[in-house]
């Protein structure tokens, strides 16, 4: 499926609103937690304006998804409970997240230990 036709079929929060399952229309089904969403979230605060601009964002272990706002019919803003709310997450990016989850999550394990920062 195309980038383009991508879209989810369901968002689900968890209960303990510590983790965000999305379904897309591909069939692929993708559960993130809120500390990785939180820490990668698409916002100017943490990505930057270029590469070199991004943020290392740590001690966010315990944070949870405290509402989701839907934005136009191709991303959702998702508030964190630590007031962070500016980040716009497109079906594109969730997709891109779940796709490559365990490599995104190990780069940025690695980045923490290197800046001396924890979880």
């Amino acid at each position: 499926m195309t980038d383009t036709t991508l879209w989810p079929t369901e968002l689900r929060v968890s209960k303990d609103r510590k983790n965000l399952t999305v379904t897309f229309n591909s069939g692929d089904t993708y559960d993130l937690s809120a500390e990785m969403l939180r820490v990668m979230s698409p916002s100017a605060e943490v990505q930057g304006h270029s590469p070199e601009q991004r943020v290392t964002v740590g001690g966010k272990q315990d944070v949870a998804i405290a509402e989701m706002v839907p934005v136009g019919n191709y991303a959702v803003r998702i508030v964190f409970d630590d007031r962070h709310d500016t980040g716009i997450f497109t079906w594109n990016y969730l997709a891109r997240l779940g796709r490559d989850k365990d490599a995104l999550w190990d780069a940025y394990l690695d980045e923490l230990k290197e800046k001396g920062l924890s979880r």
